[in-house]
């Protein structure tokens, strides 16, 4: 019996290690089982190389629970230790078995996991004792057994054990007795073992028994690790079921992949992978973190951000690379140079494939483009570069369901929508049905629409922006459609400033009040064919706040109210109409009101004419009290003229009709002004 003090610097680095060292505690499972792979894995490099005569043809991993004893036992076959191994690899914490063996037998023992020497110390987060029983392969070596209850003192004695290999024994503390749950053990084991290289089993498999009515054990090992990684395999082995079945295997309850790029590099790092596009809906966060990361087969986390680039974290898959940087607990990424190559290959990698796809079958491309424009409209807008690779298979739907690549497009619509300045203006909508009537007037014109219904396609407008030349993009309702595309100067109204006047006030003064809305109205000559009312939203306003939603930093103009713009057609019969009719009704009354704002106008000019030149200490006092009295007269006599405009209109169910038909076209009647015009519709057609 021997005992004696394990070689640390402080009496407190068991705390040490079970605060700070390991983010979670269940990773210790992983280490302990991956230090059995590692086990397993030595024995077969020493008998590749003639050092070991056995069989290597049986090694495994056995996790076993009695939770009677409380103990959680993890077992192998593998290499084993003698008691001078135990000391120099166990009691001198960080002084790794493997990076000996590593130097050792470099060229030979790619699949060998730790690097430093800690991971067996994990076990005291969940322990109040651990032992370990062992025997090396080697001739005439003797079984022991070390004991340690997390203090840096243990005990090794003399022990019994038929074959070479490890047991370690890890007694559950009594705060951490979820450990001793089967289906826990079963859960950690399908998360981080799944791909382990030498086959680890937990119980046994079950079937059901008639006779006794419920799943029992059978005599077979239920191996965990029993799905082969399919991304060491060589890509021409493999079939498309193949991949398909693999990422069933993976995301059992999801949908089809649309495709899938497998990774292989080994210079100037070594990385290995599958990655899936999948069938993507519209809520970016919902998809991110699919991605899971391996080291040498061992699962390390599913937020890869910093090795994936952001926009590609929304893929589904498999990425494996002993030389991806990790801490010391293997628990997340560590900042490196690698990071950074590795991350500019899978950017390259997937642009390659988007672009094989494209050339190779460009129908199924265009099938599946609407799922995959999430990706690239993302990549665009996070990674400046992504736009040079997109821009040769990104592509362009039109409302008919029509694609174009960027240049395809440019052609298409270069006669017909270049203004009179020499822009070229994209037109596009973002709801087929609610924006049916502006589509088709753009339509009617001659103009194409483009379809940007996805969640970044509106985003993304201000990258095309900056990359296509002398163009503009503008949503096909932020402006009647003779104003989309400027092929000449606009044509003046032929009415009169006073008659414009009165037209603009009777129907601001019958505008709903529609909370975080404002209205400018505008009268315009469009036509009597056209439209009597239409409303239009400004391009950029609106464009500004839907990126609010989207981006920091902008929830300045999420609360701005929406600015429309209501356009009255002075050219329609209705409206024509309207003007007259007011005229008529409102002509004696305004009489008085306009010959008064005169007067008044003409005062103000000979009070301000008099002060002109002089400091504001020089002109009198009376002189400033007059002129703001006569500013304040002028403001009551354009209330009173107001008044009498909106008295009329509040009367007159032309103007109210006209006003809720353009808002029904937009969406904006509801409630009780859609009630109104409902009761007040069947009244005017009796």
């Amino acid at each position: 019996m021997a005992k004696g003090n394990i070689g640390v610097t402080t009496e407190n680095i068991f705390p040490v290690i079970k605060k700070f060292l390991y983010s979670d505690q269940e990773i210790f499972l992983r280490e302990m089982v991956s230090n059995a792979v590692d086990a397993s894995q030595k024995l077969k490099t020493l008998a590749q190389k003639g050092e070991f005569g056995g069989s290597v043809d049986n090694l495994k991993v056995t996790v076993s629970l009695d939770k009677e004893a409380k103990t959680l036992t993890i077992s192998d076959n593998g290499i084993g230790m003698t008691e001078e191994e135990i000391d120099r690899y166990i009691n001198q914490i960080a002084f790794s078995g493997v990076t000996d063996f590593l130097e050792k037998f470099k060229d030979d023992a790619n699949q060998i996991i730790g690097h430093f020497g800690l991971g067996f110390y994990s076990s005291f987060m969940v322990s109040d004792k651990v032992d370990i029983v062992t025997l090396s392969y080697k001739d005439g070596a003797k079984a022991v057994k070390w004991t340690c209850d997390g203090s840096p003192e243990y005990e090794i004695t003399d022990a019994e054990k038929a074959e070479h290999g490890t047991d370690i024994i890890l007694h559950i503390s009594e705060d951490s007795k979820e450990f001793l749950e089967q289906q826990k053990i079963q859960d950690l084991l399908n998360k981080y073992c799944k791909f382990m290289s030498v086959p680890v089993a937990f119980g046994k498999k079950q079937e059901w028994s008639s006779e006794e009515k419920k799943m029992v054990d059978t005599a077979e090992d239920n191996i965990i690790n029993s799905v082969e990684p399919m991304w060491v395999k060589t890509p021409s082995s493999l079939t498309d079921e193949d991949y398909k079945e693999f990422y069933r295997t993976l995301y059992p309850m999801s949908d089809e992949p649309l495709f899938w790029i497998h990774l292989n590099v080994d210079y100037p790092f070594n990385l290995t992978g599958i990655l899936y596009f999948p069938k993507v809906k519209s809520n970016l966060e919902l998809t991110r973190n699919k991605i899971q990361l391996y080291c040498n087969q061992v699962f390390v986390t599913d937020q890869v951000e910093g090795i994936v680039p952001e926009f590609l974290t929304l893929l589904h898959g498999v990425i494996d690379s002993p030389d991806i940087p990790l801490n010391v607990s293997r628990s997340y990424l560590q900042s490196d140079a690698n990071v950074k190559k590795i991350s500019t290959y899978i950017t390259k990698k997937v642009a390659d494939r988007l672009k094989s796809i494209f050339n190779d079958n460009r129908k199924e491309y265009e099938e599946k483009w609407d799922s995959l424009k999430l990706f690239i409209n993302y990549g665009m807008l996070s990674q400046q570069d992504f736009y040079d690779r997109a821009k040769e298979f990104a592509l362009l739907k039109d409302i008919e369901g029509k694609f174009f690549t960027y240049d395809e497009y440019k052609e298409l619509i270069k006669e017909a929508q270049t203004d009179k300045d020499g822009n070229l203006i994209y037109l596009y909508a973002t709801d087929k049905e609610s924006q049916y009537s502006y589509i088709k007037a753009a339509q009617d014109k001659g103009y194409s629409v483009l379809m940007f219904d996805g969640e970044l396609d509106v985003p993304a407008v201000q990258v095309f922006e900056q990359h296509f030349e002398k163009s503009r993009f503008t949503r096909v309702d932020s402006d009647i459609v003779e104003r989309l595309i400027v092929k000449e100067d606009r044509k003046k109204t032929e009415l009169s400033a006073a008659e414009t006047d009165n037209l603009s006030a009777v129907f601001q003064s019958q505008l709903p009040k529609i909370e975080k809305a404002q209205f400018n109205i505008e009268v315009e000559g469009l036509g009597a064919e056209q439209k009597p009312v239409v409303i239009t939203q400004n391009e950029w306003m609106r464009r500004m706040k839907e990126m609010s939603h989207l981006q920091a930093g902008m929830s300045f103009y999420g609360e701005m109210p929406d600015s429309f713009g209501m356009v009255l057609n002075s050219d329609h019969p209705l409206i024509a109409k309207v003007l007259s009719d007011t005229d008529a009704a409102c002509a004696e009354q305004l009489k008085p009101i306009d010959s008064e704002i005169k007067g008044l106008e003409a005062r103000k000019a000979v009070l301000e004419q008099s002060k002109a030149g002089k400091k504001d200490e020089e002109i009198p006092q009376d002189e400033k009290d007059d002129l703001a009295k006569t500013n304040k007269d002028i403001e009551a006599q354009k209330d009173a003229r107001k008044k009498v405009l909106a008295d009329y209109a509040q009367q007159n169910d032309v103007v109210h009709q006209l006003i809720d038909l353009a808002l029904l076209q937009n969406g904006m009647l509801r409630g009780a002004a859609l009630d109104s015009f409902l009761s007040r519709s069947i009244s005017m057609i009796k």
